[in-house]
């Protein structure tokens, strides 16, 4: 097979995943339907003779100021007056607890849950048109735009109310062109506490006092930005939040009878200031309604609601100010804001407690009819129930207001229930998956992992075969076809996806068939069929360890359970993996010197490397390799975030970075940690290639190795002093900080764009040095002693290579051609080559240093401490795998030089998944590490595609260094004895030092419980 063919091969694998995660995702992230359609004021029909244009009468307020406190969890806004020693997010909301106490009448404070997805775009989507979002909704955050469904601001402004709007720009794509007045400020960069909270404190009170407005809209986003940057427990925090009660007070000052105000959070926070899933800490914020005028009854009565869904607000909201619910709501009234009893005839100044339950319920109701039309997935038999129940609550109530009696308690709570019983069905609707879909992209990636093993384990026999995807993409497109047609047929549209489905599960199915026709047709001509065993020997295969532990990994996606524990679920597999690996040798012999038997001849007598004494040395090292990677990996879980399902897990203080750390000793000694472990990456990758010579060539390469790369780590060193400097401090050098907090990160992105067009284009770190002639039949030529000796070069390292050993058979082979040559004195030039036995490695291992340094710039400073131990635990796989390979050899149970086994394989796939979670990371929303986005843009970027790719780079370091590492176990060759003694004991003093360092920190470091790493 040649280069284009296989090309072809891995390509149409790489498609068979993408198809496998497509299939999957669609069936995973749906999409809820949107209805297109506008309620006007002729939509809200009164029962009886009260007919009309509804938003022609008195509303119940004339205005409204909505203050929406991005991210006012429901903890800042409650008071405790006992509590007499309070956090920075506590009790520093007083004029809440102040107004709701001394006028019950005016103010009620109420939790205020959010639907998740908690991001700030997908609440203010909730909160204006009442709908519900779906978990996709998620990765719109960031590319927000204009909402098409109806919603308040759009029915606002049909009825002529002027809505003036300031704050967070988001509100302006996504309402373009709605409001009357519009002050939009930059959002998007959360180290920023005070652009627009400023912005919006400029012009609040001047538009209150004027006359030129009917709603108005002021979102404050410094609370969010504080969680994000310093989490709640900071005094930033406190600061922020003081200022929130000083701008509610100005506010009340202000308000006029007719006024209703709205102070409100879109969403919570966790104790790390994140939000975005759905934990309570997250979707409970706080809304406080008050008016000058009476609003409540005179005290909290039992039919208050305990919480408040945000989608409730949309038709509270309408109601009172006099607009059509917006069509596509399912929220419903908040009752204590409206009175048991009507006041003026039906008017919305004095619509009673059932009247407006009634037009609520008409409005879900015709939504509801409409949706179903449009969409097939609400349950028919759902369906049914809801209008069956609507009918009949509508022919009780009709019935009531005909007979001039006043609506009872039993059918307003009918009402209620109805309202509820929607909201529930369509929620669960909503996130419903699509089981056909999931399973079959979970089919087709288990073909693509089948194929990748066959493939593998035939590589012997494909490398002879030609046109083995001939047949089976022209029956997948076959399939295809009759599969979209067939649909046509049926349904009268074809669906993409499962055309897809068909032709790559044909094509996969058609591949695994063609696999073993050529493997028979090789053995039939008498070819080699392959090394290793056939595939129909698959099931059999399946037992072994490594492909038992990959099936055990894929198998605990599947649990709910085994998701949330996945750090430790695949810390515990890479530890089960790395003590089968000894237990594998020994149960095989290898780690026990070879027995003599004297009876054997002489002439097959053990050769001097199989003498005990090289066989001991081996296994010596493998275990202490061994060691260092059970002492990286229990290391790493001291690094590992927390879920909020897991409500006794402490987060590692190493996630936070140092400008949230108030201790100024416990600061220092995170700093010089981080830096010592950015000098020890810098220093063991350096070491790696001065020992086998690759710092000795004149070209980029090398430049890149000696230069760029201390460059580059003395660029993140100061960049984390500088970020780590407080904004109150150095107030003369703020200028100058601001300058650093931009410059550094850049020149150290700039140092490795360099670093990398470099290895690019000059990999090779190969130094040829002529040198004295020598005898022809010298014995092979080493390098001057004291040459090597300034290099610190290792006779033995450059002899246990294959390559430097093929290279010095050729040159003598050369020389015996080439009689005619010689001098005069039997003597022949010759030449040196330094580094030629890591040709190929040393600019992996550069590669791997420059990678490491620039995604470490993009996390926080204590990561730099998992980093490291990212390389230790990589340095200890290769070289178990090193070792290992070398036992086999040693005892003749080699196969192949270019041959990786699974279990290095296995080891190296569950050490990136690993890492993932040992930088912080979590696969949910909250975790999330935003401030990637901002590293060397501390003021923001004007597109999404550049922090998108930051915080990209940032979630999936660990893949990215170890995918691009990968090479290693191919290429990786043992060290020499010294070296590989002296990289031990290295090793192994940085691990002690690190759990020293960690026993310091847990009796220095409030709430740092490492008791149940293991547990």
């Amino acid at each position: 097979m040649k280069r284009l063919p296989i090309l072809v091969l891995l390509l149409w694998l790489c498609a068979m995943f993408y198809i496998g995660i497509f299939l999957f995702v669609g069936g995973f992230l749906l999409v809820r339907l949107e209805v297109n359609r506008t309620s006007t004021c002729g939509d809200v029909l009164l029962p009886g003779d009260q007919q009309g244009d509804f938003c022609q009468g008195q509303p119940r307020f004339r205005k409204a100021v909505v203050l929406i406190i991005d991210a006012l969890k429901i903890d800042f806004a409650r008071f405790d007056p006992a509590n007499k020693e309070p956090r920075p997010f506590e009790n520093k909301l007083p004029v809440l607890e102040e107004v709701t106490s001394s006028k019950p009448s005016h103010a009620r404070l109420f939790p205020f849950r959010a639907d998740p997805p908690t991001t700030t775009m997908q609440r203010i989507k909730g909160f204006t048109t009442g709908s519900l979002p779906t978990f996709i909704d998620v990765g719109n955050n960031f590319a927000s735009s204009a909402i098409l469904e109806d919603n308040l601001v759009h029915q606002l402004a049909e009825v002529g109310k002027r809505v003036v709007f300031m704050g967070d720009d988001t509100w302006e794509s996504l309402f373009p062109k709605k409001f009357h007045r519009s002050l939009p400020f930059p959002s998007f960069n959360v180290k920023d506490l005070h652009t627009v909270d400023n912005g919006i404190l400029q012009h609040l009170y001047n538009i209150m006092v004027s006359d030129d407005w009917d709603v108005l809209v002021a979102h404050f986003l410094g609370v969010d930005h504080c969680g994000h940057r310093f989490g709640p427990d900071h005094p930033a925090m406190a600061d922020k939040l003081t200022q929130m009660d000083g701008v509610i007070r100005s506010v009340l000052d202000r308000l006029q009878n007719d006024t209703l105000l709205v102070v409100m959070g879109d969403h919570g926070m966790t104790d790390t200031g994140d939000h975005g899933g759905e934990s309570q800490k997250e979707t409970d914020a706080a809304i406080f309604l008050y008016s000058p005028s009476p609003l409540f009854p005179a005290s909290p009565s039992e039919s208050d609601p305990e919480v408040v869904p945000q989608t409730d607000l949309v038709p509270t909201l309408a109601l009172l100010l006099g607009i059509p619910i917006p069509y596509s709501s399912v929220g419903q009234v908040l009752l204590p804001l409206f009175p048991a009893e009507s006041q003026t005839g039906g008017a919305p100044a004095g619509l009673s407690q059932a009247e407006a339950l009634w037009i609520n319920a008409k409005q879900v109701n015709r939504f509801l009819e409409t949706y179903s039309r449009m969409a097939k997935d609400i349950p028919l038999e759902s369906l049914s129930q809801l209008q069956a129940d609507f009918s009949r609550l509508s022919s009780n109530y009709l019935s009531t207001v005909k007979e001039g009696r006043s609506p009872t308690p039993e059918l307003v709570a009918s009402l209620q229930g109805y309202l509820t019983s929607v909201r529930d069905t369509c929620r669960a609707t909503w996130a419903h998956f699509n089981p056909a879909k999931m399973a079959a992209g979970i089919a087709v990636l288990a073909c693509a992992c089948v194929l990748c093993y066959v493939l593998s384990e035939m590589s012997s026999v494909l490398v002879r075969e030609s046109g083995l995807l001939r047949v089976p993409l022209v029956a997948a497109t076959v399939v295809g076809v009759c599969v979209a047609a067939s649909q046509l047929f049926t349904q009268g549209y074809a669906e993409g996806s499962w055309c897809l489905a068909a032709a790559a599960l044909s094509s996969e199915v058609l591949v695994l068939w063609r696999a073993q026709q050529a493997r028979k047709t090789t053995a039939a001509e008498g070819g080699e069929v392959s090394p290793r065993r056939g595939w129909l020997t698959l099931p059999r295969f399946l037992l072994t360890p490594p492909l038992l532990v990959l099936l055990l990994r894929c198998a605990s996606l599947l649990s709910d359970s085994y998701v949330i524990a996945e750090g430790r679920v695949v810390t515990f597999l890479l530890f089960s993996m790395s003590l089968y690996v000894p237990f594998h040798l020994n149960w095989d012999g290898l780690l026990l010197p070879p027995v003599h038997d004297p009876l054997k001849p002489a002439g097959l007598l053990p050769s001097p490397v199989l003498s005990p004494l090289a066989v001991r040395r081996e296994s010596s090292t493998f275990l202490a390799c061994l060691g260092v990677l059970v002492g990286s990996l229990y290391l790493s879980l001291f690094f590992h975030g927390c879920r909020e399902e897991q409500g006794s897990c402490q987060p590692s203080p190493f996630l936070s970075p140092l400008s949230r750390v108030q201790d100024s000793r416990l600061k220092n000694l995170h700093y010089i940690l981080s830096l010592a472990s950015l000098g020890a990456w810098t220093y063991l990758l350096r070491r790696w290639l001065r020992h086998y010579g690759n710092l000795n060539s004149p070209g980029g390469t090398v430049f890149t190795a000696r230069w760029i790369l201390p460059l580059l780590s003395v660029c993140l060193g100061l960049h984390w002093a500088v970020a780590a400097t407080p904004e109150d401090s150095f107030r003369n050098l703020a200028e100058l900080i601001s300058l650093g907090q931009r410059a550094l990160p850049r020149v150290a992105f700039s140092l490795l764009g360099v670093g990398l067009a470099l290895l690019w284009l000059d990999p090779l770190t190969v130094f040829i040095k002529s040198r004295a002639a020598t005898p022809v039949r010298g014995p092979v030529s080493l390098p001057p002693p004291r040459y090597r000796a300034s290099t610190g070069i290792s006779t033995q390292a450059e002899l246990h290579h294959l390559i430097p050993q093929l290279y010095q058979r050729m040159r003598r082979s050369l020389e015996d051609g080439e009689p005619a040559r010689v001098p005069e004195g039997g003597d022949r030039p010759a030449v040196e080559a330094y580094g030629l036995g890591t040709v190929y490695s040393a600019p992996v291992v550069l590669l791997c240093g420059l990678l490491g340094l620039g995604l470490l710039l993009l996390h926080p400073e204590g990561m730099s401490l998992s980093f490291l131990l990212l390389l230790l635990e990589m340095g200890a796989l290769l070289q178990i795998h090193a070792s290992s390979t070398t036992l086999n050899a040693l005892q003749g149970s080699h196969s192949g030089g270019f041959s990786v086994p699974w279990t290095p394989v296995m080891l190296w796939s569950l050490a990136a998944t690993q890492f993932f979670h040992a930088t912080g990371h979590l696969p949910t929303f909250p975790s999330i590490q935003w401030a990637a986005a901002f590293v060397g843009f501390p003021g923001g970027h004007t597109g999404t595609i550049l922090p998108a790719s930051l915080v990209t780079l940032n979630t999936f370091s660990s893949h990215i260094l170890f995918a691009g590492t990968h090479p290693f176990t191919v290429l990786y060759s043992k060290n020499s004895n010294v070296f590989r003694l002296i990289d031990i004991v290295v090793n192994v003093a940085i691990i002690i030092s690190l759990l020293t360092l960690f026993q310091s920190m847990r009796n220095t470091v409030p709430h740092f419980n490492t008791d149940n790493l293991l547990s």
